[in-house]
C-alpha cells in the first residue's frame, strides 16, 4: 500500500486539492444562496449547472486531451475552473452563477478524466485494485476536508472561495513537476445506451436514480439543514458524516456483495433507503439523532452506485466494457442534473421536509421497477425453450436391458450381474456381442449358400433328356 502511494503520489495529490476545492464550492454556494433567501430552484439548479458540465465535459475532454495531451489539458481545465469560481466573488446575478457552475462541471470533468486515464494506464493488473481504492479514499478524504474547511469560515465571507482559487490553483503542481510517464492520448469511448438498457435495465435504472438521490443532496442538503436553524459548523458536520459513512460502507458492501446476490442485495438496500429517507423527512430528529440518521443514508445511498456498476459488468462481456463505463457516466450524470430540478420544486411547493420526501419516493419507484424487470427476467428464463437432450433412462443404462434382447447370450448377462465390478473394457458389450452374431450368422448364411449350390451341380436335373 505504502509503495502505492509513493509511486502515485503527484496523481493522488492532484486529485485531493481538486476534490477539496470542489467540496469547499458545493457546499459554500448552497450556505450563500439560502442565507441569502434564493428560491429552492436556483439552489437546485446549480447543482444541475454543475452535473450538466459534468457530462458535457467527458465529450469535450476526450478531443481535449487527444489534441494537446494529458498535463496541458489538467492545467488547462484547472486554469478556466479557477476562474470560474472566483467569479462568484464578482458577480451576483444567479444566472451567470448557471454559467460559472457549468463551466466548472465541465473543468472538473475534465481534469477526472486526466487522472483516472492516467492511473488506469500507469497501473497493472497486480496492483490496479489497490490504485483504484487508494484513489477512492482520497476522494473522499478531500470531500471530508473541504467540509472541514467550511466549518473554519463559518461567516460565509469570500475566504471560502479564496480557499477554492488556491486549491485549484495548487493542483496543478504534482502534475507539472511529476516525474511519471506521460499516458497515450486517449481514445473516445463508444455510446450503446439502448443495446445497454435492452442487456442490463435494472443496473442502469439502479444508476439513474442514484443519480437522482446523490445529486439532490449534495445540491440542497446544505440549505435543507440551514433552513432548520443549524449554524454553519452544523451543516458542516452533518455533511462530513454522511461522505465518512459512504467511505467506510465502500469495502464492506463490496465483500457482501460477492457472497449475496446483487440483484436481491440492491433490492434490499433500495428498501432500507426508503425507510431511514422517509423517517428524516416525517421524524422531527436533530442533534446527535440527525447525525445518525445521515450517517445511515450515507452508507445506502453512496454504495447504489458501485452495486450497480458491479452488476452490469457482471452480465457483459469484456470487450463492451469501455462502452458501458461511458453509458454508465452519462446516466449517472444526467440523473444527478435531473434530480436536484426536481427537488428544489418539490421542496418550493411543499415545504423544506420534501428533500428527503422526494427521496422516498424515488426508493419507491426504483424498488417497483427493480421488482416488475427482475419478475420479467424469471418469466423469459422460463419461457425459453431448451434444446432436446436424449437422456438414457434407468433401464437402459442397466445390465439387466440386455436381457431383454433375445440376441443377447445370456451367460454374458449373468457375468454382468453377478460381477459389475468388472471393467467394461474387459467384457462385451450388447452391441458388440449382437455384432459378432450377426458377423457369424452372415458366415453361416454364406456356407449354406455354397453348400447349396455345390449340391445342386453334384445332383442331375431330373428334367433333363438323357
Amino acid at each position: 500500500m505504502s509503495n502505492i502511494l509513493r509511486s502515485f503520489s503527484s496523481l493522488y495529490f492532484a486529485t485531493l486539492l481538486m476534490v477539496l476545492a470542489s467540496g469547499v464550492l458545493t457546499t459554500y454556494l448552497g450556505l450563500r444562496l439560502a442565507a441569502d433567501s434564493a428560491a429552492q430552484i436556483w439552489i437546485g439548479g446549480m447543482m444541475s449547472a454543475y452535473y450538466l458540465g459534468l457530462v458535457a465535459g467527458s465529450k469535450i475532454g476526450h478531443r481535449l486531451i487527444a489534441r494537446v495531451g494529458h498535463i496541458r489539458a489538467f492545467v488547462a481545465s484547472a486554469g478556466i475552473t479557477t476562474a470560474s469560481a472566483l467569479g462568484h466573488a464578482l458577480i451576483d446575478d444567479l444566472a451567470i452563477w448557471l454559467v460559472l457552475r457549468l463551466m466548472v462541471g465541465m473543468g472538473m470533468m475534465c481534469m477526472y478524466m486526466v487522472l483516472e486515464s492516467w492511473l488506469n494506464e500507469q497501473a497493472d493488473s497486480k496492483n490496479r485494485g489497490t490504485v483504484f481504492a487508494s484513489y477512492m479514499i482520497v476522494s473522499y478524504l478531500g470531500l471530508v476536508l473541504g467540509q472541514l474547511a467550511i466549518s473554519l469560515n463559518p461567516e460565509l465571507t469570500l475566504k471560502p472561495l479564496l480557499i477554492v482559487a488556491m486549491c485549484f490553483a495548487l493542483c496543478i503542481v504534482p502534475l507539472a513537476l511529476t516525474r511519471r510517464i506521460h499516458p497515450a492520448p486517449l481514445q473516445p469511448a463508444p455510446l450503446k445506451i439502448k443495446l445497454f438498457w435492452q442487456k442490463v435495465p435494472q443496473s442502469l435504472t439502479t444508476i439513474a436514480m442514484a443519480g437522482v438521490i446523490v445529486g439532490s443532496f449534495y445540491g440542497l442538503a446544505p440549505a435543507y439543514i440551514a433552513h432548520s436553524g443549524a449554524s454553519t459548523e452544523q451543516v458542516a458536520a452533518y455533511m462530513a458524516t454522511t461522505v465518512v459513512a459512504g467511505l467506510v460502507a465502500q469495502w464492506p458492501m463490496g465483500r457482501l456483495s460477492d457472497k449475496i446476490k446483487r440483484s436481491r442485495l440492491i433490492r434490499t438496500n433500495t428498501v432500507l433507503l426508503g425507510i431511514v429517507v422517509l423517517c428524516i423527512a416525517i421524524l422531527p430528529l436533530s442533534g446527535i439523532l440527525q447525525l445518525i440518521f445521515t450517517f445511515a443514508f450515507g452508507i445506502l445511498a453512496f454504495t447504489l452506485y458501485p452495486l450497480a456498476t458491479a452488476l452490469a459488468n457482471q452480465n457483459v462481456e469484456q470487450e463492451h466494457r469501455v462502452a458501458l463505463s461511458a453509458t454508465i457516466l452519462l446516466t449517472f450524470g444526467m440523473g444527478a442534473c435531473i434530480g436536484p430540478l426536481i427537488a428544489s420544486s418539490f421542496m418550493q411547493l411543499v415545504g423544506n421536509s420534501m428533500l428527503y420526501g422526494f427521496m422516498a419516493l424515488c426508493t419507491l419507484l426504483l424498488f417497483l421497477r427493480l421488482t416488475h424487470v427482475n419478475y420479467q427476467q424469471k418469466q423469459q428464463n422460463k419461457e425459453v425453450p431448451q434444446d432436446y437432450v436424449m437422456a438414457s433412462g434407468d433401464l437402459m443404462s442397466s445390465p439387466l436391458a440386455a436381457a431383454l434382447d433375445p440376441r443377447v447370450d445370456e451367460q454374458m448377462v449373468q457375468e454382468q450381474m453377478v460381477q459389475p465390478h468388472l471393467h467394461e473394457a474387459d467384457l462385451p458389450t450388447a452391441d458388440q456381442e449382437l455384432s459378432s452374431m450377426e458377423s457369424e450368422s452372415e458366415v453361416v448364411a454364406d456356407t449354406e449358400t455354397v453348400e447349396v449350390e455345390a449340391v445342386a451341380e453334384a445332383e442331375p436335373d431330373k428334367n433333363k433328356p438323357a
